[in-house]
């Protein structure tokens, strides 16, 4: 700032002496913090920080890891048989004229191993759900479903427990799809205490902010001793992205699905269990209807 401009301007006079008086540093251009190249994990409120680097949480042991090798050949050796044998180990012509496919059954341990659960006990939650084989040799899902958040001063609602089943991989960690095109309804045999579930279909996606997309339908059990036999068209599925209903609905993708999943929030604390005979798909024929929702058409026909 020139002198004449000082001089014209008391104000501007005042700060300068005051500025000289103090021996303060002239300012510079505001600088704003660049965000860091490396992001770490996100952290629940409340949780302690894990003072590890990365590789100290392999587990370096030599038996599993030649247990880890044997695993992916045999996954491998099968792999090349089913392509000279037909889908799946099936002929081509079986496929072709297959009409029902069970694709979980639950007979043993092994088939648990198939499927993960969890609840909102992994953000501080106070619902807990378990897993265990049935004495019919059925699924047996069960806990207690409670909606006080927690305590972390950030969330604000709570009480969720679901089950899902794995990714099915190739040999070497591949990702491997089911393929249901050539069915139209979801099957299975449930016995429930009564409460409404939600069933989770995800399939794979071309986007990585569409990882969140899931394709949604309920389940209403009736409680009582009595099984019963649920059949659900693929077109009543609906789309959504974490927990809110898109706008813009789209067919399921049957080629490509990934997981299957059954979850309960509806509010209602207490005991719950769910007990699962089989799950599987069917073509129904008696069923014409390609989709049950309003779909926006970028291109209408006139």
């Amino acid at each position: 700032m020139s002198l004449s401009r000082i001089t014209r301007f008391p104000s501007a006079r005042l700060l300068s002496s005051i500025h000289q008086q103090l021996l303060l540093p002239p300012v510079g251009p505001l600088t704003v913090p660049t965000r860091a190249v490396i992001q770490g994990e996100y952290r629940r409120p409340g949780k302690p920080k894990e003072n590890k680097f990365p590789w100290q949480k392999i587990n370096f042991n030599f038996n599993k890891g030649l247990e880890g090798i044997k695993k992916h050949f045999m996954l491998l050796k099968t792999e090349f048989s089913d392509r000279w044998v037909g889908p799946e180990g099936k002929p081509v012509l079986e496929h072709m004229l297959e009409q029902n496919r069970v694709m979980w059954e639950f007979r043993g341990p092994e088939s648990l191993e198939e499927w993960t659960v969890s609840s909102d006990h992994e953000i501080g939650g106070q619902s807990e759900a378990h897993l265990r084989l049935g004495k019919n040799n059925t699924c047996f899902l069960y806990g207690n479903l409670s909606s006080t958040p927690p305590r972390d001063g950030e969330t604000r609602y709570s009480g969720y427990c679901t089950m899902r089943s794995k990714q099915p991989l190739f040999s070497f960690d591949r990702k491997k799809h089911h393929d249901w095109s050539s069915f139209n309804t979801l099957h299975l045999r449930v016995r429930g205490d009564g409460r409404p579930w939600m069933i989770n279909i995800a399939t794979e996606t071309y986007f990585s902010h569409q990882r969140d997309d899931i394709y949604s339908y309920f389940l209403y059990t009736r409680g009582g001793p009595y099984w019963q036999d649920v059949k659900i068209p693929f077109s009543k599925f609906f789309l959504t992205h974490r927990g809110r209903i898109q706008d813009d609905q789209h067919h399921l993708w049957l080629d490509k699905v990934n997981t299957v999943g059954f979850t309960l929030g509806d509010k209602a604390d207490g005991p719950f269990q769910l007990e699962i005979d089989f799950i599987g798909v069917c073509k129904d024929y008696a069923h014409t209807e390609e989709f049950a929702y309003e779909v926006y058409k970028r291109n209408p026909e006139v």
